[in-house]
């Protein structure tokens, strides 16, 4: 993976939508399962679900664009 394209790819999926570039954040790289996560951040563990599989889609779209 090329992490300069990752960090940019992060940084624009955050300026879009912080929370679910804190989502990113807590499973990707902190490995949080999704009822962790949801703890963390305050919200049910499907709105989790949903903004993961946004995000992944966001990135694997700015990656593949990269």
């Amino acid at each position: 993976i090329d992490l300069v394209a990752l960090d940019a790819a992060l940084n624009d999926l955050a300026a879009l939508d912080p929370h679910q570039a804190r989502i990113v954040e807590l499973r990707y790289f902190g490995g949080l399962t999704v009822e962790e996560t949801a703890e963390a951040v305050g919200v049910s563990p499907a709105t989790v679900k949903r903004h993961w599989t946004l995000a992944r889609a966001f990135l694997k779209k700015a990656l593949d664009q990269a």
